[in-house]
């Protein structure tokens, strides 16, 4: 699991501070969708990078991405 330098949690401190989220009235965000089984999820710089990357290239969210690899090793193990 990644983690965070002081430096770098007191930035996204000031800046949630400053920016707090609103969640919209179609339920699509963030915070909207923790009550409907939403997680948050670290991962390191080479994995964000790869999902970007490949998210970009085949026109996919990085969360279908995810979500499309991990019920394949599901299924593999089924």
């Amino acid at each position: 699991m990644a983690h965070m330098t002081d430096e770098e949690a007191k930035r996204l401190d000031e800046k949630w501070t400053k920016n707090p989220p609103k969640p919209g009235p179609n339920g699509t965000g963030y915070f909207t969708q923790c009550n409907k089984s939403a997680y948050t999820v670290t991962i390191d710089k080479v994995t964000a990078h790869y999902l970007n990357t490949k998210a970009e290239a085949i026109h996919k969210t990085p969360s279908e991405i995810i979500s499309e690899m991990v019920r394949e090793k599901i299924a593999v193990n089924l």
